[in-house]
């Protein structure tokens, strides 16, 4: 399965755009969206390191809502309690206080999943 992650654009350098969402950044490019009028602060939807989407503040937030659902089953069906999202408080796309392991699509910690 292929995720496209919402992010917002901070900088901005030719078709190449520094991107940050929860507190993770990455580099993307935005030669795909090139007919587009982007700006810092738009939110964009990021696939395999290019912007493919601009996007609304309701889409990107809609798109972490059902990210943090499938997490959250993911870690209740792993036998881990609770749920990952809801032990976290994710309400909001602002949020960057949530530990990296605790989100699939950020860099990797070297932890591995917790046994079944």
């Amino acid at each position: 399965m292929c995720l496209g992650v919402p992010m917002r654009i901070m900088e901005i350098n030719g078709f190449s755009a520094r991107c940050e969402a929860r507190g993770i950044e990455r580099k993307a490019s935005l030669f795909l969206l090139q007919h587009e009028d982007l700006q810092v602060g738009d939110l964009v939807m990021i696939h395999v390191g290019n912007a493919i989407q601009k996007m609304t503040e309701d889409d990107a937030q809609t798109a972490w809502d059902l990210y943090d659902e499938i997490l959250e089953l993911e870690t209740v069906g792993a036998g881990v309690g609770a749920g990952v999202g809801a032990a976290h408080g994710r309400d909001s796309l602002k949020s960057t206080d949530e530990p990296t392991q605790s989100r699939p699509w950020a860099a990797p910690t070297g932890k591995s999943k917790p046994d079944a």
